[in-house]
């Protein structure tokens, strides 16, 4: 029988997985939107996996992920990367988004921006793990069913109301500037105040949503 500490501390794993994979959660969902039905349970699944095992990885080097200059900057440009791909495959009603991506691109991206946005999910299960490295691998493996259930659940809500993916395309823009402005070099050389967050919030949201609309209206 496993020590009740121990599950005690996987259930304190789980919950972090939740309370901070809602971003996560949406960009899987974005991604899982254009895939035909059949395809969309397993694109989820598989990329959500294949991150949770990465992700495995990197929270053993936890402690010095916050010291690597230029590593969230890059992951919040990538981030905005992918927000601006998956807009233009995602906006719109389902009837009318572009022919769908195959489900290796859709697993691609799924894993990609899941690490991409983890910065602060594996720096948080790195310190409720307390160095196990077996619970560390039960509690993300357990958290594997709950996001694949937010994420399905949000592909239904963007199915239905597909005005709301503009709205989760401008939290991955507001996701994405708070992990540039967290960067080493960038708190090094501009020393982001509130104010300078929040403009640059204001500035990438508009130029998401703004710039998706005219893709729309001169590209298609």
């Amino acid at each position: 029988m496993l020590p009740v500490h121990f599950l005690l501390d996987g259930l304190s794993i789980v919950l972090i997985n939740l309370l901070l994979a809602g971003d996560n959660a949406l960009v899987i969902a974005l991604a899982a939107r254009a895939l035909p039905p059949h395809e969309r349970r397993w694109g989820v699944g598989l990329g959500v996996a294949l991150a949770v095992v990465l992700r495995i990885v990197l929270t053993a080097l936890a402690a010095r992920l916050l010291r690597v200059e230029y590593l969230q900057l890059a992951g919040g440009v990538f981030v905005l990367w992918i927000a601006w791909k998956l807009l233009g495959n995602s906006s719109g009603p389902p009837d009318r988004v572009p022919a769908a991506p195959r489900l290796w691109q859709a697993v691609w991206y799924v894993t990609l921006a899941d690490l991409s946005m983890s910065v602060d999910n594996i720096l948080a299960i790195a310190g409720a793990s307390r160095g196990n490295l077996a619970l560390l691998i039960f509690g993300l493996c357990l958290s594997i069913p709950f996001v694949i259930f937010a994420s399905n659940l949000l592909v239904k809500l963007l199915n239905r109301f597909p005005l709301l993916v503009y709205l989760g395309v401008a939290i991955l823009g507001i996701v994405a500037g708070d992990m540039v402005l967290a960067d080493p070099v960038t708190v090094r050389w501009l020393h982001p105040t509130g104010t300078l967050r929040y403009a640059v919030d204001a500035v990438l949201v508009l130029a998401l949503v703004g710039g998706g609309q005219l893709r729309l209206r001169f590209f298609r």
